[in-house]
């Protein structure tokens, strides 16, 4: 399953099944026919980082912004490349926009720089990408007790090039799904445990969990967590009847 999340709102706005042949790639385009996207951002992992995906969201109204990796090997490795030699130069005579986040907690200090640059002329393929505008790197550097590690991510978009705060917003809130949506799924819903396999059963399931979270999700009177939501709602009626909207 494909699922369409909507960060700031932390709900499930759409999601389409995978062919048993095929992968992600065939079924984003069809998850981004069934949204309205206009004035939004779009973030997508590498692997929908492809050039009609872009122009399907452009086509939308909104914006896009891609990891690279190996999937896009020569466009990660050039945007890399250029980004290591900006670096040496320390950005003389390139326009750009530089942003920096200092986050510090369970004895962890993390600190996020995210740089962006309109300059994307130079590359020879960037009429390919419809709407391509910019090229952003974040690096991040993690420092726990004496020992500190960096790593260094790289990403094309359609969002300008002189604002590297909302690049950063961008890259930092695409990363939600993962705690808003897959995590709680797994942990609440312990989706990953589940053994229906037969016909259109996990599909069906799926959307039911989808909408089950949503809803809970929306109901703001209990301040527990996730799965103590999903016990009350099945112990107090006139609770559930509160999730489900009803009272």
């Amino acid at each position: 399953m494909v699922s369409a999340w909507a960060s700031q709102q932390r709900l499930v706005l759409g999601q389409v099944k995978t062919n048993e042949k095929s992968n992600e790639i065939t079924a984003i385009p069809k998850l981004l026919e069934l949204l309205e996207l206009e004035g939004c951002i779009v973030t997508i992992d590498a692997m929908g980082c492809q050039t009609k995906i872009a122009a399907a969201i452009v086509d939308k109204g909104a914006d896009y912004v891609f990891g690279l990796k190996g999937n896009q090997e020569t466009l990660h490795d050039e945007v890399k490349t250029f980004f290591d030699w900006a670096l040496k130069e320390k950005f003389k005579d390139i326009p750009h926009d530089f942003f920096e986040t200092v986050d510090g907690e369970h004895g962890r200090i993390e600190t996020r720089r995210y740089w962006c640059t309109s300059q994307v002329a130079w590359f020879a393929d960037a009429q390919k990408w419809k709407g391509l505008r910019s090229f952003g790197l974040v690096e991040s550097e993690r420092t726990a007790g004496e020992k500190t590690s960096v790593e260094r991510r790289v990403f094309i978009g359609s969002l300008p090039g002189d604002n590297a705060k909302l690049w950063a917003h961008a890259v930092r809130t695409h990363w939600t799904v993962e705690n808003g949506l897959h995590w709680v799924l797994d942990m609440a819903f312990r989706e990953d445990e589940s053994r229906v396999r037969k016909d259109n059963s996990p599909q069906n399931l799926a959307i039911i969990r989808h909408i089950a979270l949503n809803l809970l999700k929306q109901e703001a009177t209990a301040k527990v967590g996730m799965k103590n939501k999903r016990l009350i709602a099945g112990w107090d009626e006139s609770y559930l009847l509160r999730v489900l909207g009803v009272i």
